[in-house]
C-alpha cells in the first residue's frame, strides 16, 4: 500500500469543497498536462467537460463548474486572487471563450462545452467527470477522472494519479502499525515516528517549516473570517456569524493585524462559556470563508476545514501547549490519522456521507490535541477512535447543494467532540478500551457502503429535502 504524506491530507486549498471544487480543478489541470504530454495545446480546437453523479447534482452549489473552467483556463487555486474569480468566470461566459492552459483562446460555450449530467453516474466513483479534447485534425483525446475526496483525483487506469509512489521507512497503514513501530523504536510520542517517516518527502526542518506555514495560513483564514460581515453567496441568504461572536467576546478591544487579534483572544476572559464560544467562532470563521471561495486549509476536506483550525487555535489560546513545536506535533499526528481513513475507508462525503468529513477531521483533531497535552501513544489513538465513534452514520445532506447548512455548524460540533474525546482519552487506560481505532475505521467504511446514496452529498435526502428552498 502506498504511503501518504501528512501534508497531502492537511494542505492549502480553496472553498467551498475539496471533492467538488479542488478535485475537479486538479483534474482539469491534470488534463491540460496530458494534452501537453500527448500532443500540444496549440493543436486543440475544442475541449469538452461533462460532470456526472454527485458532481453534477450538487455542482452549482459547490462551484464544480467554476473549478472546471478555471482549471482549464490554466489557473492555480493555490495562487489565484480569490477576489477575481467572479470576474474571470464572467469573462469566460460573456466571451464564450477559454484560454486553454493559459496558452490558447478557443471557443467555450457554457452548457455545451461544459455539461452537468444529473441523470447518469459513472461506475468507478460517484464523483466522476470526463474530459474530451478535439484537435484540429479531427482526432480526440478522452480522459475520465474521479474526485475521491480531499482534492485527490484518480482515473480507472491509475488510482490517485497525482502522487508518485513513496514507501516510508516504517509504513503505517493502520493504527496498529503506529503502535507497533512506536513500541519497537522505544518512542513515547507518535509525532516522533511521523517525523522519521516524513523524511521520505523532505527533511525534518522542512517538515517543521511546512507545518508552521500551515499554522500561519490557519490564523490568516480565521482572522479574515472573524472580520467579515454580510451574507454568504449561493442564494440561501445565510448570514456570517463569526464576526459578531468575535466582536461580542472582545468588546471594545482594538487590534490592527492577526497577531494583535490573537493576543487579544489569549488575554480575553476565560470561562467555560466564553471558551466554548471562541471554539465555535474559530470554526465558523473558517467555514464561512470556505463557503465564499476563500483560501483555507483542507483538513482533510473543505467541508470539514474548520475543525482542526478550531481545535489547534483552542490549544494555543487556552491550554499550556503553546509552543511552535506543539503546533508541529499536533499537525503531524492529525495528518497521520487522516491517512489511515484515506487508505482504509474514505474521506469523500460522496462515498461515505459526512462521517467521512466531519467525523474524520474530528478524529484527527482529537489525536493531535491528545498528543500535545501529554497523551501516550495508546491515548492518542483512543482519542481518535472516540471522536469517530460518535460520528458514525452522519449523513451528508447539504441544503441546495451548498457547503453551508448544515455544514458550517457541523464544524463547531466536530471541534467540540474532538476536545471532549481528547479529555476522555487522557483520563482513560487505553488497554481497557473495547474498540480500537482500526475497528472503528472499518466500521465507518462498512457504514458508508450500507448508507443510502440519498445521504451521500446528492442533496436528495435528509435536511436537503426537508427544507423547502426556492431556486434563485
Amino acid at each position: 500500500m502506498e504511503s501518504i504524506s501528512v501534508f497531502e491530507i492537511i494542505k492549502v486549498g480553496i472553498g467551498p469543497s475539496s471533492s467538488h471544487t479542488m478535485g475537479p480543478w486538479n483534474a482539469a489541470s491534470a488534463f491540460i498536462r496530458i494534452i501537453k504530454r500527448e500532443r500540444s495545446i496549440a493543436e486543440v480546437k475544442e475541449v469538452f467537460l461533462e460532470f456526472f453523479g454527485s458532481l453534477a447534482k450538487t455542482g452549482i452549489g459547490h462551484g464544480t463548474d467554476i473549478a472546471g473552467m478555471l482549471g482549464l483556463n490554466g489557473e492555480d487555486f493555490k495562487t489565484i486572487n480569490t477576489s477575481k474569480i467572479d470576474e474571470k468566470i464572467a469573462h469566460i461566459k460573456d466571451t464564450q471563450t477559454i484560454n486553454l492552459g493559459g496558452e490558447k483562446e478557443i471557443p467555450f460555450v457554457y452548457g455545451y462545452h461544459l455539461v452537468l449530467n444529473m441523470q447518469k453516474s459513472l461506475d468507478f466513483h460517484p464523483n466522476g467527470m470526463i474530459f474530451r479534447a478535439v484537435f484540429e485534425d479531427g482526432t480526440e483525446l478522452v480522459q475520465d477522472f474521479y474526485s475521491v475526496g480531499g482534492g485527490f483525483i484518480a482515473s480507472q487506469e491509475k488510482n490517485s494519479i497525482q502522487k508518485h509512489c513513496v514507501r516510508t521507512l516504517y509504513p503505517c497503514h493502520k493504527a496498529s502499525d503506529i503502535a507497533k513501530y512506536c513500541e519497537k523504536l522505544g518512542l513515547t510520542k507518535i509525532s516522533d515516528l511521523i517525523f522519521i517517516n516524513e523524511e521520505s518527502w523532505r527533511t525534518q526542518e522542512e517538515t517543521r517549516e511546512e507545518a508552521l506555514y500551515i499554522w500561519q495560513q490557519i490564523k490568516e483564514c480565521i482572522y479574515k473570517g472573524v472580520n467579515k460581515e454580510g451574507i454568504l453567496p449561493g442564494g440561501l441568504n445565510v448570514s456570517r456569524r463569526a464576526a459578531g461572536i468575535n466582536r461580542k467576546l472582545l468588546g471594545d478591544k482594538i487590534y490592527k493585524n492577526k497577531d494583535e487579534w490573537f493576543q487579544q483572544v489569549v488575554d480575553a476572559e476565560e470561562n467555560f462559556t466564553n471558551i466554548n464560544k471562541w471554539i465555535a467562532c474559530f470554526a465558523l470563521a473558517v467555514n464561512e470563508e470556505n463557503a465564499s471561495f476563500g483560501r483555507i486549509i483542507t483538513a482533510p476536506t473543505n467541508g470539514a476545514s474548520g475543525v482542526i483550525p478550531a481545535v489547534l487555535m483552542y490549544s494555543q489560546a487556552f491550554t499550556d501547549s503553546i509552543s511552535d513545536e506543539d503546533i508541529v506535533r499536533f499537525l503531524l499526528v492529525a495528518g497521520e490519522i487522516g491517512t489511515l481513513f484515506k487508505k482504509n475507508a474514505t474521506i469523500s462525503a460522496a462515498m461515505g456521507g459526512c462521517q467521512a468529513e466531519i467525523g474524520v477531521s474530528s478524529a484527527m483533531a482529537a489525536a493531535g490535541l491528545t498528543e500535545i497535552l501529554g497523551g501516550s501513544v495508546g491515548q492518542v489513538l483512543m482519542a481518535a477512535e472516540i471522536a469517530m465513534e460518535h460520528h458514525l452514520g452522519l449523513t451528508c445532506d447539504p441544503i441546495k447543494g451548498l457547503v453551508q447548512i448544515p455544514c458550517i455548524e457541523r464544524n463547531t460540533m466536530g471541534a467540540i467532540k474532538a476536545i471532549t474525546a481528547a479529555n476522555i482519552a487522557l483520563e482513560s487506560d487505553p488497554t481497557k478500551a473495547k474498540v480500537t481505532l482500526d475497528e472503528v475505521i472499518q466500521t465507518m467504511w462498512e457504514t458508508a457502503l450500507s448508507m443510502s446514496d440519498r445521504f451521500k452529498e446528492t442533496s436528495e435526502g435528509g435536511l436537503a429535502i426537508a427544507v423547502n428552498v426556492p431556486e434563485c
